[in-house]
């Protein structure tokens, strides 16, 4: 089979309809429209109305809130998963990326979840106060770095 040999199936195509073209064509007169009434008529009705019934757009309550667009979304890091690194180590995002913590270019958040048994100084956007507060019980530090401002 070739593309110049395809054809649509068998009665899947039909001739246009030709309305209005004298009583001897079976569409004359009122064009397949019967007489009269408000589908005979030649304007439509406007989207969205329902014969005279309050529109569902009017029922239907209208959905307030507030988007701030400048609210800033963290990636959490359980501070039991830094355990994976080395004592006394720096931890960097761009280790956590590697370590598939969080995804390139997020801002990353520590927080309390477990406990964490090493000695490590970490770099993060934002710490939770109990994670803070673990990272240095277990001697290490923790260093937060500015975000980039939108």
């Amino acid at each position: 089979m070739y593309l110049h040999e395809l054809r649509p199936a068998a009665g899947a195509c039909h001739r246009r309809k030709r309305v209005g073209r004298g009583t001897a064509s079976g569409h004359g007169k009122t064009a397949g429209r019967g007489t009269k009434g408000q589908k005979a008529r030649s304007q439509g009705l406007r989207l969205g109305f329902e014969g005279g019934q309050l529109p569902i757009g009017q029922r239907l309550p209208k959905l307030g809130g507030f988007v701030n667009l400048f609210k800033r979304y963290y990636a959490p890091v359980k501070l039991y998963k830094l355990n994976v690194f080395d004592e006394a180590a720096e931890i960097y995002p761009e280790d956590l990326v590697k370590q598939g913590l969080v995804k390139d270019g997020e801002l990353i958040k520590i927080v309390a979840d477990g406990n964490i048994h090493k000695r490590l100084t970490v770099h993060a956007h934002a710490f939770s106060a109990k994670a803070e507060q673990k990272i240095i019980q277990a001697g290490g530090q923790c260093v937060k770095i500015e975000a980039d401002s939108k």
